[in-house]
């Protein structure tokens, strides 16, 4: 029987930087990846001011600032042909005063390389979790398929589940998620740059003539995320790649050239947006982080950084405990108790955009009835800090354990 102290679940964000932080504290941790490499497009890749800072206290923001990337500095929207500085990067205290757009498997990647370096860290790719393992009423580690289809178990003090909104082992955990409405899915998609694009990094949103859409400059293409009904994806596929080209192309003034490169309707992927949270993230065993424990929309990006927060608050409640082996329910129990009002807030803020949302699909905005605190940020400049500190920092930041500074 193989054999670990802790057992994380998932290769994301929160997955890895537990990981990293438990092995700083001497703790056996294994993470398990069920993919071959962190290779996936469309995923979660901005890194905000607060994982910044977290990367200079381990040690690690010299080696992420040798990475390629744009810096983010205001956010911008075009709502009802009014535009709307919504958050501004540039006011905001400390060193990193930008959100770093990173592709997330570069990310990943930092944080599994610092990772190997730690004697007690192990991550298994193409290692995938099945169900898990119990003894009475206790869950006492994973069952997993590995890459050639034999089957295997790892048993552990604690199992933490860090796999995303379809997560396993909330699943098999019997841990059942409250779900709040949301007015839309996503198509996600990229589009070749026009010459004289935005800017490097550039983030714009528009919403009005009953579309909404959210584009980045990434240099060579667009990465767009285009919103649409709940639940609408099959019929307005109906009408044909074309009318969406068409449909683009008029909403952010791209000629057909520029939306000649979506070829076909496999170039859209579909996102079938959901929110949710755990009203319990933990059981006998198991804990659930990140994604698993709440998901999020993908308003404002900010569900990858608040995935790391919940990981370095549950590392530094958890080592002592996992090293001592004494972890119970109530170590589990303080973990969420830490989380629960960021997470909460930033739910509640993003059901408050999912209103511009709705109002903007369904062809009843107007710059009269943009919400009210957007009107407000038209004319009150410095809110625009304030904004960017709640999106970019955020409500309880974590601050690296003394056991994994550098």
């Amino acid at each position: 029987m193989e054999r670990t102290t802790c057992c994380v679940v998932g290769g994301g964000p929160a997955g890895m930087m537990l990981g990293l932080l438990l092995a700083r504290a001497g703790i056996r941790v294994t993470v398990l990846e069920k993919h071959r490499d962190f290779l996936r497009d469309f995923r979660g890749d901005t890194v905000h001011p607060s994982t910044l800072r977290l990367l200079d206290e381990l040690g690690l923001g010299e080696r992420f600032a040798q990475l390629p990337f744009p810096k983010l500095e205001e956010m911008r929207m075009e709502i009802a042909g009014t535009t709307v500085v919504a958050a501004d990067f540039s006011r905001i205290p400390g060193r990193h005063k930008y959100i770093a757009m990173v592709p997330q498997w570069d990310f990943l990647d930092l944080l599994a390389s610092a990772a190997a370096a730690e004697p007690s860290f192990t991550l298994r790719m193409c290692t995938e979790v099945t169900g898990l393992r119990r003894d009475g009423g206790r869950v006492t580690g994973v069952r997993y398929t590995a890459e050639d289809g034999t089957a295997g178990e790892i048993a552990a003090d604690l199992t933490v589940g860090c796999d995303g909104r379809r997560s396993v082992v909330r699943g098999e955990a019997g841990l059942v998620p409250e779900e709040f409405d949301v007015p839309m899915d996503v198509w996600q998609v990229r589009v070749d740059a026009p010459r004289g694009g935005l800017k490097d990094g550039r983030v714009f949103a528009r919403f009005g003539d009953g579309q909404a859409a959210v584009t980045m400059d990434r240099g060579t293409y667009f990465q767009t995320s285009y919103l649409i009904g709940k639940g609408r994806d099959a019929e307005l596929r109906s009408h044909g790649i074309q009318w969406f080209r068409d449909r683009l192309g008029a909403f952010f003034g791209w000629d057909a050239a520029v939306t000649a490169g979506i070829g076909s309707w496999d170039d859209v992927k579909l996102l079938d947006v959901s929110m949710g949270r755990l009203p319990r993230w933990y059981g006998n065993g198991v804990l659930c982080i990140g994604d698993a424990a709440h998901t999020m929309s993908p308003v404002g990006g900010v569900g990858v950084n608040l995935a790391i927060q919940d990981a370095v608050a549950a590392a530094r409640i958890l080592a002592r405990p996992l090293r001592e082996g004494t972890v119970c329910g109530h170590d589990l129990e303080r973990v969420q108790k830490r989380r629960t009002l960021p997470t909460a807030l930033v739910q509640q803020s993003q059901q408050g955009e999912h209103q511009l949302i709705r109002s903007a699909l369904d062809g009843t905005l107007t710059p009269g009835t943009m919400p009210l605190p957007l009107r407000i940020l038209r004319r009150a400049r410095p809110l625009r800090a304030a904004t960017a500190y709640i999106g970019g920092i955020g409500i309880r930041p974590e601050r690296a354990p003394a056991f994994a500074r550098a």
